[in-house]
């Protein structure tokens, strides 16, 4: 072979040599930037996290609210219970008043019951509609404002059907906490039960007339020709509140009974 073949031959292999060191160099070389980008990647996700515990934090420092914290309304919704023989309407001067001081009538609910029935089985009802009313608003607790036995069936669900954890303040109108000498002229199992001594009411007031931790509001009129003894809404461990001279139904209608009951359940 002559000289010019030779260093052909060499040329060769040196470029061989120098292309298979190139390709080696090159495949580190792309070992080490996938490497570094995934480290990036990995640093710019942490810096993501990071950005949003932060934003998080913040927002709770300055007290601006979530979304799930948003939806929860800003005070209690109400139920109305009325009282013997009465119904939903009984409330209709209230419940327009409590209107025009800013509620909504989806934060308020009132319904109509037989009234004829025990004052046990009422409460079964009234435990529907706090806990519908619950549900429809996404309140932890609700306001009940009661009229007449209204306040005995509610006072039942409160004590005996687990309600003292889902009721913030009670009212009682005209209520017959203690009974009431009215309830001697009719033979409803709800009218045995108004009957001042009846083993209904012993129960119901017995060991704590206001247990929990619900804040307890009574209205009672001097000239409540229905409540007799007047004084029978009285309940140890309540607010009690002495009304103007007022008949057993205009106590739902007098603006004062309105203002007081308002400021109560506030």
């Amino acid at each position: 072979m002559g000289i010019g073949g030779k260093l052909n031959m060499e040329s060769s292999t040196v470029s061989e040599v120098n292309l298979a060191a190139l390709v080696s160099v090159c495949s580190q070389c792309s070992e080490q930037i996938g490497v570094r980008i995934m480290h990036i990647t990995s640093i710019t996700r942490r810096l993501g996290m990071a950005a949003i515990t932060l934003v998080a934090t913040a927002a709770a420092s300055l007290g601006i609210a979530t979304p799930e914290a948003a939806a929860a309304p800003a005070r209690d919704p109400i139920l109305f219970v009325h009282g013997w023989q009465g119904s939903a309407s009984n409330w209709d001067y209230m419940w327009g008043r409590f209107l025009n001081a800013g509620y909504s009538a989806d934060e308020m609910a009132r319904f109509s019951y037989d009234s004829s029935q025990s004052n046990k089985d009422i409460a079964v009802e009234v435990k529907a509609q706090v806990d519908s009313l619950r549900a429809k608003t996404g309140a932890a607790k609700v306001d009940i404002i009661t009229h007449s036995m209204g306040g005995l069936n509610s006072r039942w669900y409160l004590k005996n059907l687990d309600g003292l954890g889902f009721v913030d303040d009670w009212v009682s109108i005209g209520g017959p906490n203690h009974g009431t000498d009215a309830a001697n002229g009719c033979a409803d199992a709800s009218c045995v039960e108004m009957r001042v001594g009846s083993a209904f009411l012993t129960e119901l007031n017995s060991t704590d007339e206001t247990p929990g931790r619900v804040n307890y509001g009574t209205w009672w009129s001097p000239c409540d020709e229905i409540i007799n003894p007047d004084e029978s809404t009285i309940l140890s461990g309540a607010a009690n509140t002495r009304t103007l001279c007022l008949g057993h139904l205009a106590l739902l209608s007098s603006s004062p009974v309105f203002e007081g009951v308002r400021d109560f359940v506030k």
